[in-house]
C-alpha cells in the first residue's frame, strides 16, 4: 500500500519523543539527524490509522553521512509485561535526512499509538 499524502504538519509530541529517544544513541550521523528535528515535518501516513509516517526535513539542514538508509540502532518495543511487540525503525533518504518513522509491530493488531519512553525503554501500552 502506498503512503497517504497529507498536508505537511510538524511532528506531534509522540513522534518527537520517540525520535529524540532513538536518536539519542551514538552512531555515525546521529548528531546531524538530531539537528534536523526542529525542521522535520510529517508529509504522509502509511495507511489509515497507522502511526508510521513519512518525513521531510526543510532547508537548511545538516546532512548525515550514513552508509545505509536504515538508521543503525536497536529500538525494541515491549508491552507492560515485558513481551517484545515490535521495534521502531528510522529511515533516511540518500541525502542523509530523516525520511520515515516506522513502528514495525509483531502483534495481531496494528498499534494505534506510538510507544512511550519509560525508564529509558520504549514501552507500548496498547
Amino acid at each position: 500500500m502506498a503512503p497517504l499524502s497529507i498536508d505537511p504538519r510538524p511532528l506531534n509530541a509522540d513522534e518527537r519523543a520517540v525520535l529524540e529517544h532513538v536518536l539519542s544513541a551514538e552512531f555515525v550521523g546521529a548528531s546531524q539527524l538530531r539537528s534536523q528535528l526542529d525542521r522535520t515535518e510529517v508529509i504522509a501516513v502509511w495507511g489509515p490509522g497507522s502511526v508510521s509516517v513519512d518525513l521531510r526535513v526543510r532547508e537548511p539542514r545538516e546532512r548525515a553521512a550514513l552508509p545505509e538508509a536504515l538508521v543503525p540502532l536497536d529500538a525494541q518495543v515491549h508491552d507492560p509485561s515485558g513481551a517484545y511487540v515490535g521495534e521502531i525503525l528510522v529511515w533516511t533518504d540518500r541525502g542523509g535526512t530523516l525520511a520515515a518513522l516506522e513502528f514495525a509491530w509483531v502483534t495481531d493488531e496494528m498499534p494505534a499509538t506510538l510507544p512511550v519512553v519509560l525508564d529509558g525503554r520504549l514501552n507500548w501500552t496498547a
